[in-house]
């Protein structure tokens, strides 16, 4: 198996379902996000890929959002799922099982067997 982080086309597709898993625990902050997708293997996701998401979720209101103050630093955005936003996982993380399963049958396809058949026209 290999170490290598997910393609950008890849993660662009799963991003928004990784987000809401960020938020399953606790209400986080979007730094702390970031630090949690890379400890995932995600990789690292630019502050500018991750808030314009974070503004997608709660415009859509899967997540709510509180700013709380720093312990003697500036105060920081915290997200949390909202009911609607847990809903949202559930079906994304339902859809992800049939998506993988799909994908990896068709990938389970010997290559060179394959190569031998006859492509139909």
């Amino acid at each position: 198996m290999s170490d290598r982080v997910p393609t950008g086309e890849w993660l662009r597709g799963v991003l928004e379902t990784c987000v809401l898993q960020t938020m399953t625990d606790r209400p986080t902050y979007g730094y702390a996000i970031i630090t949690a997708l890379a400890a995932a293997g995600l990789g690292e996701i630019k502050g500018g890929t991750l808030y314009p998401l974070l503004a997608r979720l709660e415009k859509k209101g899967l997540v709510s959002v509180e700013w709380r103050a720093g312990d003697g630093g500036p105060g920081r955005k915290y997200f949390a799922l909202t009911a609607a936003g847990r809903e949202e996982l559930k079906a994304a993380r339902e859809q992800w099982g049939v998506f993988v399963t799909t994908v990896s049958t068709h990938l389970a396809v010997d290559v060179d067997r394959e190569a031998t058949q006859e492509v139909p026209r």
